[in-house]
């Protein structure tokens, strides 16, 4: 079957993309994931701050973009003239009025966008008439080998990691006020939550040395961990359970978190803000329940097989497959 033609376009200065950064999934998905597909043929086009299209009419089928915003992708010369479907990915859908992604949307002619988040929390904040697809990208299983045995990592405490919110209510007041859809304690209450308790322990997102791709690292020192957030799951759904954690992992309806496709007892243990200390208690209580490792290791598998990159990169196959 013929490859398609990919010419995937960004800045050279987008850190994302440069696999130094403190979170490395986007860059390995574009970097080295696609570069494993037999259906695809990617040419990638780093750029300063300007790139002319017209020179890929007739010798490319996509055009692939990183994210929709100028610190992504280079100002695009012709693209008004451009007959190539552009495909996009997309950052937080909350921040797409902020970063005025809508308005980049009218002026490159995106044709169709995708990220890892649930279609409704796109339209939340996106046009209806903007074509959206999920595809759940970003974990590299070479980075998951190797690790340290359910036997023996520290079993009596949980790990909580990432970016937590303020818990003072006068910070709680004044973020709402001026960061209503996107300040970190409502993003993160239940994980902010957790932080009370004496048995979790806490590592923010950069303040260790577990950053980049040792992050499995230091998922790996601890039996249990917590994934939780608020309105969307985010990539650590899929880090923790392939690290071979049992994951505490927040699942509601605000979060519309069961399209991930983990089911409660078997791949994970889910939480929210009623039961979430009864569970970690229940654990706590019984530490060496073969049961713990039973849904460690099930959770572990289904990450690895399921949501993995190259998954993603299959999905997006056939959404490029649609447009050409």
């Amino acid at each position: 079957m013929k490859k398609i033609r990919i010419a995937f376009i960004y800045k050279k200065s987008y850190v994302f993309l440069s696999g130094k950064h403190f979170d490395n999934t986007t860059y390995h998905f574009f970097m080295n994931a696609l570069k494993r597909s037999n259906s695809l043929d990617v040419t990638y086009f780093p750029s300063d701050n300007i790139f002319d299209v017209k020179n890929l009419k007739g010798k490319f089928d996509i055009i692939l973009l990183p994210d929709n915003h100028s610190v992504a992708v280079p100002e695009l010369i012709g693209i008004k003239n451009n007959s190539i479907p552009i495909i996009c990915r997309i950052g937080d859908p909350h921040n797409a009025k902020s970063m005025n992604k809508h308005n980049y949307h009218e002026e490159i002619g995106i044709d169709y966008y995708f990220n890892f988040t649930h279609k409704d929390y796109f339209y939340k904040y996106y046009p209806s008439n903007f074509r959206y697809k999920t595809i759940i990208f970003g974990l590299e299983p070479i980075l998951y080998e190797n690790l340290t045995p359910y036997k023996d990592r520290i079993k009596n405490r949980i790990l909580n990691s990432g970016a937590i919110g303020n818990a003072k209510i006068f910070s709680r007041i004044i973020n709402s006020i001026r960061n209503p859809d996107s300040n970190a304690y409502k993003h993160y209450k239940l994980r902010t939550m957790c932080n009370q308790l004496p048995y979790v322990d806490y590592t923010s997102t950069l303040e260790h040395e577990y950053v980049n791709d040792r992050y499995p690292l230091l998922l790996s020192k601890y039996a249990a961990s917590i994934v939780a957030t608020t309105y969307f799951p985010t990539i650590r759904y899929w880090e923790v359970p392939a690290a071979g954690c049992l994951t505490f992992m927040e699942i509601t309806e605000k979060n519309n978190g069961r399209y991930l496709g983990y089911k409660d007892e078997e791949t994970a243990i889910f939480i929210n803000e009623k039961n979430y200390k009864s569970k970690f208690e229940e654990y706590l209580e019984d530490i060496d329940n073969p049961k713990w490792l039973e849904i460690a290791n099930a959770g572990r598998q289904y990450a690895l097989s399921e949501l993995n990159n190259d998954k993603a990169t299959d999905s997006l196959v056939e959404l490029m497959q649609e447009l050409i």
